[in-house]
């Protein structure tokens, strides 16, 4: 897995949400059970499709990563150096797609999951998955469940450590899924999100916001 950097906040954060990840593609593949020899179908009526399962399922994703306790130093590496930084990458892309920037966001999981994120790459399966487009969402699933040469390494979570969003941001996102709702970030924070510089308008991606030094440092004043 490329590194930019030697810090293990990387290691910890990408060991930490693929196994977020693993757990969440568990009860995600336990739940469907398709017939492989047919093709993907709808739920019966009154019922979650395969698609609206998948959306449901990636947002709870991007809900852990942007919850999780390395997530703020990750991003602010990655927006600050703007080097080879997988887990900052994943980080910005949940950000971007929690607030309505979904295109924006395969962009930048498709930069995580080629250095190497495999949590990146299982939510690109689920971003595909969601679209309809099954061929692309079983090549990205493979991604995900391929290990590395060299495993993350596990080292305990550095106390004190700033958080990316407020314990009351933190909260209600998991209240709106939990709700059955796509979960949103409060107004003052998407509005940071949105002020972003926004590089072109790619021709698969869209309109793709870049991040930029202090874009941690904005968010957490508007907690």
């Amino acid at each position: 897995m490329p590194r930019s950097h030697d810090d293990t906040d990387g290691d910890v954060i990408e060991a930490m949400l693929t196994s977020d990840a693993r757990a969440i593609a568990v009860a995600f593949e336990s739940r469907r059970r398709p017939d492989r020899r047919r093709p993907e179908r709808a739920a019966p009526s009154g019922g979650p499709s395969a698609r609206d399962e998948a959306g449901h399922e990636l947002d709870l994703a991007c809900v852990l990563v942007i919850n999780a306790a390395e997530a703020a130093a990750s991003l602010e590496r990655f927006a600050d150096d703007r080097g080879i930084d997988p887990e900052g990458a994943l980080v910005f892309a949940c950000l971007l797609h929690v607030t309505g920037h979904t295109g924006a966001a395969g962009f930048w999981w498709q930069f995580a999951a080629g250095g190497g994120s495999r949590t990146a790459a299982y939510c690109l399966h689920l971003s595909h998955r969601r679209n309809g487009e099954f061929r692309d969402a079983a090549f990205w699933r493979a991604q995900a469940a391929h290990d590395p040469q060299e495993p993350p390494r596990s080292a305990p979570r550095p106390a004190g450590r700033r958080k990316l969003l407020s314990d009351a941001a933190r909260h209600e996102l998991l209240v709106q899924w939990h709700s059955g709702l796509t979960p949103h970030l409060p107004a003052a924070l998407e509005s940071v999100v949105n002020r972003l510089t926004v590089a072109g308008d790619d021709a698969d991606f869209g309109e793709v916001p870049q991040p930029d030094p202090g874009l941690v440092e904005r968010l957490s004043r508007e907690v």
